[in-house]
């Protein structure tokens, strides 16, 4: 088994993931926030540790709740592995004009840093390192560049990171890291319920792979990452899926009931935009859940034995999740992530005008008009048989995520840990707005698990050369 050291650990979606492929052990994680390190630590097993000294030793067994800049990184010595990914508020493309969000000109971008300080101190075998896709292009590409300058070049550049962080006492670094993968990754091609594109890079030390080794490493990697792709990337799993516990041909009965409910809220809404929805969405439904999820989703050619296989592989992820037979509405937890959330009455009845797959645009110039142009997701239902748009971590005005039945509006926090694949029995501390973030920041654990799969692999591939 791999040792993991974690940064900028949040509540642990990316760490859990890591521990359930069964190759990795986490040996020490790290956040600012206590809130999340408290959820943390009651899920993962790591001690909470606060310490506000100038300077703190990292231990193992720990999760420390600190700044990353006052971590001494050296008692982890031998480490295998560094993961984690620096807050990514100035590096989001969602939230924000240029001048908001600029990247590695402010101090939240540069905390990136830090995880190359960890990678010089302690020379691990290899890295992931996980961030929002508008890294890439921040900077107009610059920010996205020195990063990987930084990971591959560690002895060259090591002066100029050390200055950035204001380091001291650090030793020089011996080798960089080969970029083994580096890609934006929609982990709805890996089994998760929701369309999240993340920008994951990894790496091995340059000392453990000459070539022409390398590059069937290189290969290997994405082999494995394919496999687990599977049918999903056109068959993806779905809300109502995941919410009911059930496959998409168990769930006829169940999806006609909700649908049923939208009949004639054009007629109430009366804009153009409604009427578009009825005749280009509305009259298209079969009432079929098979049916209309193939449509849904694009899925013009199709065989039964390739639905078969994609259902199959559904219903695998459910039981893998244990979410299979088990509806979210029948779960009663301590943390009070279940309960549905309390509605304002002018929230409610804008909600029963605004149907699945549709946002605030739909009733613009009605009197359920709010604020919010050019953002897609203020007041936005999920649609029941297509990923889930991103869950997101913060933000009030009708960003909170929105359920497809009419009768329903805020999704549950249970139901959105659901779409970031988080097990039910993961208990989640803070208030509703701390566990609203700790859920939205997180890497979801079943694609963590599959990234996690593939590094071993090539970790061990390696080891065996």
């Amino acid at each position: 088994m791999f040792t993991a050291v974690s940064l900028f650990s949040g509540a642990g979606g990316l760490d859990l993931g890591f521990m359930q492929s069964g190759f990795f052990e986490i040996i020490f994680a790290n956040d600012v926030r206590e809130p999340a390190i408290k959820t943390y630590s009651a899920n993962l097993g790591l001690r909470p540790v606060a310490d506000h000294s100038n300077k703190v030793e990292a231990h193992k067994g720990t999760a420390l709740i600190c700044d990353i800049s006052r971590v001494d990184f050296s008692p982890l010595a031998g480490a295998d592995l560094v993961i984690g990914g620096p807050p990514c508020q100035d590096f989001s493309i969602v939230r924000g004009p240029d001048w908001d969000r600029r990247g590695i000109e402010v101090k939240r971008g540069r905390l990136y840093a830090h995880f190359v300080r960890a990678l010089g101190e302690l020379q691990p075998k290899a890295f992931l390192f996980e961030n929002v896709p508008g890294l890439v292009n921040v900077n107009k590409g610059l920010a996205y560049k020195v990063i990987k300058d930084d990971f591959t070049s560690l002895n060259i550049r090591w002066d100029e990171v050390r200055k950035l962080i204001n380091g001291n006492n650090v030793r020089r670094p011996v080798e960089g890291y080969e970029i083994f993968f580096s890609d934006i990754v929609n982990f709805s091609r890996l089994g998760v319920p929701q369309k999240r594109d993340r920008l994951i890079i990894v790496g091995v030390r340059k000392d453990l792979v000459k070539s022409p080794d390398k590059w069937e490493a290189k290969r290997l990697f994405k082999r494995v990452l394919e496999k687990f792709e599977g049918l999903f990337p056109k068959y993806p799993l779905t809300p109502i899926e995941v919410f009911e516990g059930k496959g998409i041909e168990e769930l006829d009965s169940i999806y006609k009931e909700f649908v049923e409910k939208w009949e004639g809220v054009w007629l109430g809404v009366e804009t153009e935009r409604a009427r578009m929805w009825k005749s280009e969405v509305w009259d298209g439904l079969t009432r079929s859940v098979l049916y209309d999820y193939l449509r849904a989703n694009g899925i013009k050619h199709w065989s039964r034995e390739e639905v078969e296989e994609a259902l199959r592989q559904h219903e695998e992820v459910l039981k893998e999740l244990n979410y299979y037979g088990l509806p979210v509405s029948s779960l009663r937890l301590p943390d009070g992530t279940h309960n549905v959330p309390h509605e304002e009455p002018t929230v409610v009845e804008r909600m029963r005008m605004i149907p699945f797959d549709e946002n605030h645009e739909f009733v613009r110039g009605t009197r359920w008009e709010v604020e919010g142009r050019g953002i897609s997701l203020v007041y936005r239902r999920l649609h029941p048989l297509k990923p889930a748009y991103t869950v997101v971590a913060y933000g009030g005005g009708g960003t909170h995520g929105y359920h497809y039945d009419r009768d329903r509006a805020t999704l549950t926090l249970r139901e959105k840990a659901r779409l970031q694949t988080f097990p039910d029995s993961f208990l989640f501390s803070g208030s509703k707005t701390e566990i609203r973030a700790q859920i939205g920041e997180a890497v979801p654990p079943i694609a963590a698990k599959r990234l996690a799969h593939a590094l071993a692999e090539v970790l061990m591939d390696i080891e065996n050369k």
